[in-house]
């Protein structure tokens, strides 16, 4: 294991109360920023921004591959790329069912990046 890896903090992406204060408020360390960061950047792709919308508004929560892949002009093994990529940055679970496979979004992470993201609004003069 490398020094960096060994000396990370643990940032639990899964709680309910947020990992830190708003960015508006106080400078992110760097640890949590280095935790938080992949899920940004899974989000920066428009197609994988649009998946996690559509998952993450499903009806029952869930939505299905074969639901997912004809909204797009991609290749299935293109939307499957994505696919892994929102996995693999904790945004959502995957299930697989028979041929299919379901995905749902993780509400807790999504509370984290909008907690980091979330600006009060200035007091009235």
């Amino acid at each position: 294991m490398s020094k960096q890896a060994a000396s990370l903090p643990v940032i639990d992406l899964t709680a309910d109360t947020p990992c830190c204060p708003p960015l508006a408020q106080r400078r992110v360390p760097a640890e949590t920023a280095a935790v938080l960061a992949p899920a940004f950047k899974a989000l920066g792709d428009p197609v994988r921004l649009q998946l996690m919308s559509m998952i993450a508004s499903a009806e029952g929560g869930e939505a299905c591959v074969c639901d997912l892949t004809p909204a797009f002009d991609l290749t299935g093994p293109t939307i499957s790329h994505h696919l892994k990529t929102l996995r693999e940055a904790g945004l959502v679970d995957a299930e697989r069912r028979g041929t299919w496979v379901y995905y749902r979004a993780r509400p807790a992470i999504l509370r984290q990046l909008a907690a980091l993201l979330t600006v009060e609004p200035a007091a009235a003069a």
